[in-house]
């Protein structure tokens, strides 16, 4: 069986939380896994959108919730959904004791009133 386009799954997560706002103190509402290179980006409801602007910068066009409990992919080149797709590597999600929104600590009080 063939691997869908897009998707290497065996790519590692690059971590526990959003790669960008991790390095500039940022935080995020939910986080996004690429299936092809496994950089974790922050949703379009976040503030800095880093998912998106990850798919923007390579072209790599299908993402994984990196949520738990959630297992489905999105396709940004088609706006299409599936509820499941391919097993990538370990881990599925970010620890079930990181808060979302997130990180612990840098989320301000009125999170909220910024979503999209």
């Amino acid at each position: 069986m063939s691997t869908p386009y897009g998707i290497d799954p065996y790519a590692p997560p690059s971590g526990t939380g959003c790669a960008e706002c991790e390095d500039s103190g940022g935080w995020w509402f939910h986080l996004r896994r690429c299936a092809q290179c496994g950089h974790i980006g922050c949703c379009d409801s976040s503030p800095a959108k880093h998912a998106t602007a990850h798919f923007r910068a390579t072209g790599h066009p299908m993402i994984r919730s990196f949520e738990p409990g959630e297992g489905w992919f999105w396709n940004y080149e088609t706006s299409e959904m599936y509820e499941s797709g391919p097993e990538l590597a370990p881990p599925e999600c970010h620890p079930a004791d990181q808060p979302a929104p997130g990180p612990e600590g840098r989320v301000p009080a009125n999170w909220a009133d910024s979503l999209d």
